[in-house]
């Protein structure tokens, strides 16, 4: 594609052309011709092609540029008359400016919308306006834009209150609305009419336009070339890869201009992808069309010509300009919506504003944004062209919805979606009802286009393909639009309304009578199923009418003349539907108890039954409404109430029940999963309100006009149990051996499923209208049953709760009232409790409790009545009065039918014998006779004197049988039952039943008068009864907790036992493995007063002590000794950042990066961690090859990732599966000399000088001389020093597994910590392993510091196992490498402190880490002191190095200590006195030195201060290394933070404590090192040139500050481009929580190669800010996401919680979000102590989908 670049260049008679054009002159003349419209197309014709489109790269820049000289340039000028800079400002100081806010959306700016005062959920604010309004008090909900909605700042009817904020709050001067066009000119009006007319009419026609080839009248180009585009249209069939390989094999580009192509298609819609002649591009086409057709329709791909490209592309820049230039005046806003909505010749529907809607579908992608934008900031934003616009959008709605079912763009960019902003505005939605009759045309449309249906009319979605599958995804936006028109209900009505909305409402029952009995279902017997039906598609629709069937009849609620039509309309449609059913369904007639009714034959198990009944359930909540609004008692004659047949209105509710009481007793299981989930379904809180529930007040509504035991009759014959409670014997155990198992079972259950049905129908009261309750009881109710299985999350009980149409559960209007909350600690979240007075309203057959919720809440109730010591009874509550339409359902309770059943189910009970009963079956008839009971009792409360008690219960269940059978009472049986000893559990419930009996007769015999008194005597009757209960219930517990204490002293004796026997077991714990801390204090050999010395010729010797440790593979035991078998430690290398000062630094090149010295700033180290685990090394071995065997085998069957990479060297830790990639092998102690005198530093430097000459001179005799060097060696030749044998090779002293441990540890460090390959040869392993047992030991005193633990004694014993581990191995792995180069690494770490000439580049004193120094040359010194037969011991030279590193280092940091902050003289005692003198003095010494690049100092204080405080780190990293080292106890001053820890420190490490005796004691020695390293020209170079400084104490890092409010990040990251795709919108931000980065996530335009494959942002950018290591926070998804290497990684809860203590991962609830400080500094622990990586493995391992993923696009 390069080679035609050239083209670019514009031939110079054009520039010559551009540069003599004047756009005032081409105006002026504009303003003289009568034909404007032609001759501004003449100057277009002309112009464009010359501008746009002039080769295959287009150049935006030069376009924009010139467009606007030589195309918008006169058009403003023609416009204002003046020059347009002075006429725009003019316009724009003279226009008020408006009161809507109108900010358009970006895709993922935070919206808010206020949860109090919005008018409904789509009304919603931007985040200036938020924050400037009163809503930030109020409850509001935060959610991410998808955009292109705008803000609804000042739209009055949006919000209830506070619709402006301060920003557009309208002065009271304007209130008076006048015409915008006041202000300006006739001709200036006259002018901008003809300038937007003819602009709108050309990009119109521009962008509307067909034809490929030829241009519109009056454009076409005076000259014309052969030039094509081949332009690829987007569409949302194909995928990004199919696209990208096309592209790839039809204009033979690179894989990475064919991803740039395919995202810009995306973005755009359309891009051009070759540009030549017409033959060129027509080839391209074919193959693109060929390609892409063999699964789907092809891609859509025109060649068209440039001209018309061009001529496209500035009619979207034509429409961009309009947009632009009438945001300076309302007025010029004014007159472009009347030019767009001015009739075009074409009469109705021909405006230009309905052609491009109606061409909506035609268009690409980027052309529908821009005229959709341009919508609206014009029409939108004008409220009385709004209202026009509506009335267009709303006759034209049919063929617009229509092309949106064919067209296969997402909905956001369909000309669809602007019904939001039209029909959430209520006057308008009325206003559209009445006069376009909007509601009709939405559900007509709808009905339309579902044109499957069955014979008998209904719909039919079986075996949908997936065209019309994808259909029906479509139309159910309609839904939502019909949504927008209902969802403020009207306050006044006119007649034109009611009769719109009832024509509405019409259609919407023509739409339910397809869905009355859709997908019913015959019961499988012999054979499962075959095929399982579809049922998704009847539910979806289902769940997205459940909101509209609430709001119509909440609009009906409003009104009563329309309650009334709308329930006549309802009743008719019903009677409709029904009399397609009854059909060859024979009558019958059942009798019972003296009572028999009239039905007809229907077998639910055998006959087709179907779960979708709109129709009859519309009419159920129409019926409560009668009762609700009082319109039933008040014109009881306009309702057709005497003409409802209750039989019929039942039926099929019942048979919907009955179906579910059938598949829960097992009848269906032949029907397969599509059954059970229908039923599940039916129940669920987000279809039950307008399912189960209707259904359930179906019932009521047709018992309460039947006589119950007709009622009864009819359930019993459709639950088919009618045979075994109508034979006259019922009672006597009813012979069933000869029936099978299975149906008894069957049976059983259904006895328990019809009395938990006659429960809900006389017991569900909490709807107002059935019940006299208000509306939030219902919702108390349903939280306080919630409450009762267990305490539950705010989200919880939300998604508990059903939601109603504006996302609201009315939960925190009454929640405080019926629950307390508890708040959450760093994890888990915050639960919400029930209060303890709020339990006795628990109903165990609450009708909302599933099977498993209601054995939960039984547990749960019976163990708080236990702790609480009550009886553990769980009678029904209290419920509410009926209200009078449903009254006589109470009569239910009393009637002879069901009182037949409950003496059957006792009888049986007694006798239990037969097998056909259940415990759960008897425990449902004692809640129905306490349910009678408690009815009574009520009734005689509430009751005056004279009037009679109708309702006598306990009358009716103390009347045993008539005279032939003589049954006995219901009474007389319970009183039986209470001493049956197989009815235990129940003993509570009878006991209290009898006693409400007992106190409802004393209630009933007491006379008006007596009543008060002796009311009281019953009550002392129940309380001795209940005092006795409670005394027993005392003794028992009393006995119970002695019995407990028994059993525990029994305990803890048998375990004291255990320990003394198996004494040696508990002795080798881990912490005492190596002598830990309180039994070297008791048994140390030095006496007691004698301070513990670490380091040196003093220091304290440990007790010899065995260590025998434990392999957790074999669990043998095993001593630790340099001769044995090795012991292994599970380990866990890593490359770290978490301590760089200079995240800038450029990564080193592997293979020749020489890592001696570390850089104060440490860029990056090699951090090695283990979970303390020890094995031997040879079981190790085996488990490591049986794992990689695993793997390989695993590899052939999956090509998933496993949480650890066994190519890598990975595997989990046998014992705690902790993710491990080495093992460090464990060695014993060294032993110190007990030596002689050990020489001063002045001899030992004098040895020391000795011995490396002596080393280099053998150094050189090993390597090949060349001829010329001969001479000088032979001179050189110095003698040996007499103890020092350079030749002499010693034996290592380890076994030949511990050398095998030693090579595999260092060469793993070596590999992972320079990611090379391995090679055990390679001299720089040693070197990497005392990095990284300096950079742990680093790690670990910043993470002491950071969570103020005193140094010794707070790590875990992991941790502890680990240093000494890493400090052993460090001084033991020289054994394992070439003894030359050790040496050579020791001479050129020495050099760096005391110069020596033989080594050319030492690095600076400035460039060198003191403590990986310090930590590199004790460890590497036993190279050299092998051969030293001297008597030196090895403490001697450790201390004289660690004085020498401690001056260079205060050296050092004397440097590097800034200029002086300005503090109050702080005059310190005599104690600090020296010390501060001793400081100047060394500085001035530095400052002779060095001159003029050190600034003068005048405080000694300042000066001690920065070096006191600046060393202490390495202090107390040297502390932790020489105690692992040398293995000396640690002084208990340091396990504690108390103060005097310097001293103590100081006497620990043997130094002095005014460290700068160190200097001053050998002042004559250390002058000529300190100018030495002063000389160095690197001192000076870095000084004068101010590089990068590192100052001390390194501070900790920590990651990046969060903002408190979460809608702040979200802000930030909506306003985030992407880096690559020129300004695009980033899909997935997300923000580096280490560096602060913003990264454009999980999208191809930002991946880049890393090692030759291709990446995501994120993951390439943990290799340059993490090592390989990342946390991040995706801000639209709020959740955190931790990254280690390219294939793994894990999801975290983000540190962002609402008030109820819960994140929300996804952003779904849209809670307000703050930050919370703990939870944040978890995760920065995590990453401090480097266990990302760990916690990565853990979670991985826990849940197998997050290995699917492919973490490295991310």
């Amino acid at each position: 594609m390069a080679a035609a670049e050239s083209d670019r260049e514009v031939p110079s008679a054009l520039c010559t052309e551009f540069l003599n054009f004047s756009a005032k002159d081409t105006a002026l003349k504009w303003l003289q011709v009568t034909d404007l419209y032609k001759e501004v197309y003449q100057h277009l014709a002309r112009y464009v092609p010359k501008i746009y489109c002039l080769g295959p790269n287009l150049n935006p820049q030069s376009e924009d540029l010139l467009a606007q000289l030589l195309l918008q340039a006169p058009l403003e000028w023609y416009l204002c008359g003046e020059d347009p800079s002075t006429g725009l400002a003019k316009l724009e100081q003279n226009n008020q400016p408006s009161q809507l806010c109108g900010h358009v959306f970006r895709v993922g700016e935070p919206t808010y919308s206020c949860r109090e005062c919005a008018a409904d959920p789509t009304c919603v604010l931007c985040m200036q306006c938020f924050l400037g309004s009163v809503h930030k008090e109020h409850r509001y909900r935060m959610t991410t834009s998808g955009g292109g909605g705008f803000c609804d700042c000042g739209d009055t009817e949006a919000w209830k209150k506070g619709p402006y904020c301060q920003k557009h709050e309208p002065n009271i001067s304007d209130s008076c609305q006048e015409d915008p066009l006041a202000h300006l000119s006739t001709d200036m009006i006259a002018r901008c009419y003809n300038v937007f007319a003819i602009v709108l009419k050309y990009a119109v026609d521009m962008l509307t336009w067909d034809k490929e080839d030829e241009l519109p009248p009056g454009l076409e180009p005076p000259d014309r070339g052969d030039t094509y585009y081949c332009m690829l249209f987007n569409d949302e069939v194909h995928t990004y890869e199919q696209v990208i390989y096309t592209l790839q094999k039809a204009v033979n580009c690179t894989q990475k201009e064919a991803v740039s192509f395919a995202t810009t298609v995306d973005r755009d819609g359309r891009k051009s992808v070759r540009f030549g002649d017409f033959a060129f591009c027509e080839q391209a086409k074919s193959v693109i069309v060929r390609n892409t057709s063999r699964q789907s329709k092809p891609l859509r791909v025109q060649v068209m010509h440039s001209s018309v490209v061009a001529h496209q592309c500035f009619a979207l820049k034509a429409l961009h300009w309009l947009g632009h230039v009438i945001g300076y005046s309302d007025a010029l806003r004014r007159i472009l919506c009347q030019v767009g909505l001015e009739r075009g010749p074409e009469g109705e529907n021909s405006s230009l504003v309905d052609t491009l809607m109606l061409c909506d579908s035609k268009m690409w992608k980027g052309a529908r944004n821009v005229y959709h934008q341009l919508f609206m900031s014009s029409l939108l934003m004008d409220l009385k062209y709004k209202k026009l616009f509506a009335i267009q959008f709303a006759k034209n709605y049919r063929r617009l919805q229509t092309d949106f079912m064919e067209d296969d763009h997402e909905r956001v960019v369909s000309v669809t979606s602007l019904s939001v902003q039209l029909f959430t505005v209520p006057t308008m939605a009325r206003m559209l009802i009445t006069e376009e009759n909007l509601m009709t045309t939405i559900i007509r449309t709808f009905v339309d286009h579902l044109r499957h249906r069955d014979l008998q009319g209904r719909f039919q979605f079986e075996r949908y393909t997936a065209q019309q599958a994808f259909k029906f995804r479509r139309v159910q936006s309609l839904i939502g639009d019909l949504k927008y028109v209902l969802i403020s209900r009207p306050t006044e009505w006119s007649d034109q309304l009611r009769e719109k909305f009832l024509e509405g409402l019409d259609t919407f029952l023509e739409l339910f009578k397809c869905m009355q009995g859709m997908d019913p279902v015959v019961r499988q017997v012999g054979q499962h199923i075959e095929m399982e039906p579809e049922w998704e598609a009847a539910f979806t629709l289902q769940m997205k009418l459940t909101h509209i069937i609430s709001m119509m009849q909440e609009w009906c609620a409003t009104d009563e003349r329309v309650l009334i039509e709308a329930y006549k309309k309802c009743l008719t449609a019903l009677t409709h539907c029904h009399s397609g059913f009854t059909d060859g369904e024979q009558p019958i007639t059942l009798s019972m108890c003296g009572h028999s009714v009239d039905t007809i034959r229907y077998c639910v198990s055998q006959e087709k039954v179907s779960i979708h009944l709109p129709v009859s359930r519309l009419l159920a909540g129409l019926h409560v409404l009668l009762s609700k609004m009082e319109v039933a008692y008040r014109f009881p004659e306009q309702l057709p109430l005497s003409e409802l047949s209750p039989p019929m209105l039942i039926e099929h509710p019942l048979r919907c029940l009955v179906l579910c009481a059938q598949v829960h007793a097992g009848m269906w299981r032949r029907n397969g999963f599509s059954l059970v989930n229908q039923i599940y379904y039916y129940h669920n809180v987000k279809c039950r309100v307008e399912m189960f529930d209707k259904d359930l007040i179906m019932l009521q509504a047709g018992a309460s006009m039947m006589d119950p035991n007709h009622f009864l009759m009819i359930v019993l014959s459709r639950f088919e149990l009618y045979h075994i409670f109508s034979s006259a014997d019922c009672r006597k155990s009813y012979n069933r051996e000869n029936t099978n198992k299975d149906v008894v079972q069957q049976n059983n259950t259904l006895m328990e499923e019809m009395l938990h049905l006659i429960m809900m129908v006389v017991g569900e009261r909490f709807e107002a209208g059935v019940g006299q309750v208000e509306g939030c009881d219902e919702i108390k109710r349903e939280i306080i049953h919630q409450l009762c299985i267990r305490p539950m999350a705010h989200s919880e009980l939300v998604k508990a709760l059903p939601e109603n149409e504006n996302k609201e559960t009315g939960m925190e209007r009454v929640i405080d009232c019926v629950a307390s909350f508890k708040k959450p600690g760093v994890t888990g979240r915050g639960l919400y409790e029930l209060r303890p007075e709020c339990a006795k309203q628990f109903n165990l057959y609450f009708h909302h409790y599933s099977r498993a919720d209601q054995s939960k809440a039984e547990e749960a109730q019976r163990k708080l009545k236990r702790q609480n010591g009550e009886d553990m009874a769980l009678p029904p509550p209290m419920l509410p009065p009926f209200s009078p339409l449903f009254a006589s359902l109470v009569n239910i309770l009393q009637c002879d039918v069901l009182l037949g059943m409950l003496g059957a189910v006792l009888q049986w009970a007694v006798e239990p014998s037969g097998g056909h009963w259940s415990e759960s079956m008897l425990q449902r008839v004692l809640h129905l006779i306490g349910m009678g009971l408690l009815e009574e009792q009520q009734q005689l409360k509430n009751s005056s004197e004279d009037h009679d008690v109708s309702f006598n219960f306990t009358l009716k269940i103390s009347r045993p049988g008539e005279a032939p059978s003589n049954t006995a009472s219901v009474l007389a049986l319970l009183e039986n039952l209470q001493n049956a000893p197989h009815l235990e559990v129940h003993k509570d419930m009878i006991r209290w039943i009898l006693k409400m009996v007992a106190s409802i007769k004393t209630m009933r015999e007491l006379t008006a008068s007596t009543y008060t008194v002796t009311a009281s005597g019953s009550h002392g009757q129940e309380e001795m009864v209940c005092d006795k209960d409670k005394a027993e219930r005392k003794r028992k517990a009393e006995m119970a907790r002695l019995r407990r204490e028994k059993i525990m002293a029994q305990m803890s004796e048998m375990q004291r036992h255990f320990i003394n026997e198996n004494k040696e077991l508990f002795q080798q714990s881990l912490e005492e493995l190596y002598a830990s801390t309180s039994t070297s204090l008791e048994h140390s050999p030095t006496s007691s007063d004698a301070a513990l010395v670490c380091v040196g010729p003093r220091r304290s010797r440990p007790r010899e002590k065995r260590q025998v440790v434990t392999c957790i593979l074999c669990q043998e035991e095993q001593e630790i000794r340099a001769d044995s078998k090795a012991m292994v430690l599970a380990a866990f290398v890593q490359r770290s950042t978490v301590m760089s000062k200079n995240r800038k630094r450029p990564p080193h090149d592997p293979e020749h990066y020489d890592p001696l010295f570390m850089h104060p700033d440490l860029s990056f180290g090699t951090h090695t961690g283990s979970c303390g685990h020890i094995m031997h090394s040879h079981c190790w071995q085996r488990y490591f090859e049986a794992v990689q065997a695993k793997e390989q085998r695993r590899q052939q069957r999956l090509r998933v990732h496993t949480s650890y990479d066994v190519g890598n060297g990975e595997f989990l830790c046998p014992l705690c599966e902790c993710l491990s990639n080495t093992v460090i092998p464990l060695l014993p102690g060294t032993k110190g000399s007990n030596s002689c005198e050990q020489p001063g530093l002045g001899q030992w430097l004098k040895i020391s000088g000795q011995q490396i000459k002596a080393m280099h001179s053998a150094h050189r005799k090993l390597q090949p001389v060349g001829v010329d060097a001969v001479e000088e060696t032979v001179e050189e030749q110095c003698p040996a020093t007499e103890n020092f044998r350079i030749d002499y090779t010693p034996m290592s002293p380890y076994s030949s597994t511990i050398k095998e441990m030693l090579t595999t540890f260092g060469t793993a460090t070596y590999k992972v910590g320079l990611k090379v390959h391995p090679n055990e040869q390679d001299p720089r392993v040693p070197i990497m392993c005392w990095g990284s047992c300096a950079y742990t030991i680093q790690s670990i005193e910043r993470l002491l510091v950071d969570e103020d633990k005193p140094l010794f004694g707070s790590l875990p014993c992991r941790q502890d196992d680990c240093l000494s581990s890493l400090a052993r191995f460090g001084s033991a792995c020289w054994t394992a490498a070439s003894q030359p180069s050790v040496q050579g690494h020791y001479i050129r770490l020495v050099a760096a402190l005391i110069p020596d000439p033989q080594v050319e580049t030492s690095p600076c004193i400035l460039d060198i880490d003191m403590l990986h120094l310090l930590v590199s040359v004790v460890l590497s010194y036993g190279s050299v002191h092998s051969q030293d037969s001297s008597g030196l011991s090895v403490d001697a030279v450790q201390l004289h190095f660690f004085h020498l590193i401690t001056v260079a280092h205060m050296v050092q940091m004397l440097l590097t200590s800034g200029p002086e902050e300005v503090t109050m003289e702080q005059e310190s005692g005599g104690a600090e006195r020296e010390e501060e003198e001793d400081i100047c003095a060394l500085y001035n010494t530095l400052r002779t030195h060095l001159g003029s690049s050190l600034p003068e100092v005048a405080s000694g204080w300042h000066l001690w201060r920065c070096v006191k405080t600046g060393i202490l780190p390495y202090l107390r990293g040297a502390a932790l290394f020489f105690h692992h080292l040398n293995g000396v106890p640690t002084p208990p001053e340091l396990h504690a933070l108390c103060p005097g820890q310097w001293e103590v420190l100081c006497g620990y490490l043997s130094l002095p404590s005014n460290l700068l005796q160190l200097y001053h004691s050998q002042k004559e020695l250390l002058e000529p090192l300190l100018y030495g390293w002063c000389s160095h020209p690197g001192v000076r170079q870095t000084l004068q040139e101010g590089g990068v400084l590192v100052s001390f104490p390194r501070e900790s890092n920590s990651l990046i500050d969060l903002p408190d409010d979460y809608s702040a990040l979200i802000n930030q990251a909506s306003s985030f481009t992407c880096p690559k795709s020129g300004g695009d919108k980033s899909r997935a931000p997300t923000l580096c929580l280490v560096c602060g980065s913003m990264l454009c996530s999980q999208s191809y335009c930002c991946q880049t190669e890393l090692d030759g494959e291709d990446v995501g942002a994120c993951t390439a950018h943990t290799f340059a800010c993490g090592a390989g290591v990342g946390i991040f926070l995706r801000v639209r998804e709020s959740q955190v996401l931790f990254l280690s290497g390219k294939t793994k990684g894990c999801f975290y809860a983000p540190p962002y919680l609402d008030d109820y203590g819960e994140t929300d991962q996804g952003l779904r609830r849209g809670n307000p979000l703050h930050l919370c400080r703990q939870r944040y500094r978890k995760i920065q622990k995590l990453w401090r102590q480097h266990s990302v990586t760990e916690e990565i493995g853990h979670a991985q391992e826990a849940n197998q989908t997050l290995v699917g993923i492919d973490w490295q696009h991310l």
